[in-house]
């Protein structure tokens, strides 16, 4: 280590070298709660490290760039996004080819900022929330990281609804709340020992699903009862492609605001380059297979009464067993079994970074270990989902939106102080990541979000409010442009307010 300081993590002061990064041995200093606490963490091999940063010498993932495309590939080969893409014909009321070019188009859109943001972990060894306070500032990332808290909290929420749908419709007399517990329990055993354990789980629990899909996808084709809805006109059209467009963005694109959480242990050297592709493989692949045979199927259903009355009855779970469990009766519902599991590697990012979201928000939650708030966290979304589990459709169908609003105005924030004030990586002293005095001041960003907020309820199509912009942009109901119009006034305004905020503040 070279020159260091002390800074403050619990009530000890433990060593950090002259980049800011903490050795991992000062998580033990002392014997108060704190460190009594992370030394039974490293008893078990659980990860102590919160949102310090990552020394250089700590940043040896030995299994390199396999790890950063199967951890997004596993997250997203599963239930949550086959159910993404049944939502298009039901909800939206497209038709197949357009349903299909949208999730194509929207998804590469989506994906480009994780890609962007996970090449920044191996360069600075800072967290995504951390290295938000250079676009936020010290204080001001902290309304940012409540907006990812509840994001983290929703998806996890959202998603094992799913799963427990899939696990009714296996046995009808599984409770809903059974469900999502076995599946909570499930993910939070595995999130609870960190960044290692949930690289090695998402490694190859992509495997087994992706063989069930293929099932799925093999049974749905040799039955014969997929019969294509032609594509509306007009601007009932435009509109509906806008709105399910939006919930597409969101999933996609839900990924950004804890991309580097998954890349701080790469090594320094790694090539940015091949960080952003391997992400954007791991991403591309599964989003658009699950969504488009999620898209297929439901349009069956349409014309195809079984299928009609699964969704009906048990929402995906519903659907997909009344692709699997006629044709092949016990081993369908084993099938589905696994694919409700696969829940787990879907939530294991949202429950992992919830930890350090919150950690992010003062020096007393700092002062929590990161596995404590994972338990947390996991008992949050349990009580939401339970409640909410009669109501998934229109849960998610709401919830996506909203999430791409706010994660589309941080991108425009954010992408502005990184092209235009910093011009690139060379713009960073990640050593300053922990020293409110020597980032921005934040006024800019927080002014620019709440103008990113007005652009997004402008734009926003949804049951309980049509925005001025979003009721000429479609049909009766409106075309929600709220993601759109959220990201070009927070690019705009932020851009404008910057320039003032550093001539005035010089940071």
């Amino acid at each position: 280590m070279g020159q260091h300081e002390d800074i403050e993590i619990g009530s000890e002061k433990p060593y950090v070298d002259d980049t800011g990064a903490v050795a991992a041995e000062t998580f033990e200093i002392g014997d108060t709660l704190y460190a009594r606490l992370q030394r039974l963490a490293g008893k078990f091999n659980i990860e102590q490290r919160g949102i310090e940063r990552v020394p250089e010498n700590e940043r040896t993932d030995l299994h390199g760039l396999v790890n950063v495309g199967t951890m997004w590939l596993a997250a997203n080969m599963v239930v949550s996004s086959f159910a993404i893409g049944a939502l298009a014909s039901p909800v939206f009321g497209l038709g197949f080819v357009d349903t299909i070019l949208t999730i194509l188009f929207f998804n590469l859109l989506g994906i480009l900022p994780v890609c962007f943001w996970s090449t920044f972990g191996p360069r600075f060894g800072l967290r995504q929330m951390v290295l938000s306070r250079f676009y936020f500032g010290f204080y001001g990332v902290k309304v940012i990281a409540c907006f990812n808290v509840l994001a983290c909290v929703g998806w996890s929420a959202v998603n094992v609804i799913v799963g427990a749908q899939l696990l009714h419709a296996v046995n009808g007399n599984l409770p809903g709340f059974a469900g999502i517990l076995i599946i909570a329990v499930a993910t939070f055993l595995v999130t609870l020992f960190g960044y290692k354990v949930v690289h090695a789980y998402e490694k190859w629990s992509w495997i087994p699903c992706f063989i069930i899909f293929l099932i799925v996808l093999g049974e749905f084709a040799h039955s014969g009862n997929f019969e294509n809805i032609p594509m509306g006109v007009g601007k009932s059209e435009a509109g509906s492609v806008l709105s399910f467009a939006a919930s597409v963005f969101g999933f996609a694109t839900g990924w950004t605001s804890y991309a580097a959480d998954y890349t701080v242990y790469q090594p320094v050297t790694q090539s940015r380059r091949k960080v952003f592709a391997w992400t954007f493989a791991g991403l591309i692949f599964p989003l658009l297979f699950t969504e488009m045979l999620g898209a297929a199927v439901a349009t069956a259903a349409a014309n195809t009464k079984s299928y009609a009355d699964g969704y009906d009855n048990a929402g995906v779970g519903g659907l997909l067993g009344a692709v699997l469990f006629e044709p092949l009766g016990h081993f369908g519902k084993f099938c589905l079994v696994v694919l409700a599991l696969s829940i787990v590697a879907n939530n294991c990012p949202n429950i992992y970074s919830v930890a350090l979201s919150l950690q992010i928000m003062a020096k007393k939650t700092q002062r929590v270990p990161r596995f404590i708030w994972t338990f947390i966290g996991t008992l949050v979304y349990v009580a939401i989902a339970i409640p909410g589990y009669g109501h998934f459709v229109s849960v998610i169908e709401n919830f996506m939106l909203v999430i791409a609003y706010w994660l589309a105005i941080y991108e425009g924030i954010a992408l502005s102080e990184h092209f235009i004030f910093k011009k690139g990586f060379g713009g960073y002293a990640p050593e300053n990541y922990d020293k409110p005095g020597k980032l921005p001041p934040g006024i800019a960003a927080l002014s620019a979000f709440a103008f990113g907020v007005f652009g997004a309820v402008m734009g926003m199509a949804q049951v309980w409010f049509t925005g001025p912009i979003g009721k000429k942009a479609g049909g009766m109901f409106g075309g929600d442009i709220g993601f759109e119009l959220g990201f070009a006034f927070s690019f705009i305004t932020y851009t404008i307010f910057r320039t003032f905020e550093k001539k005035h503040f010089g940071r």
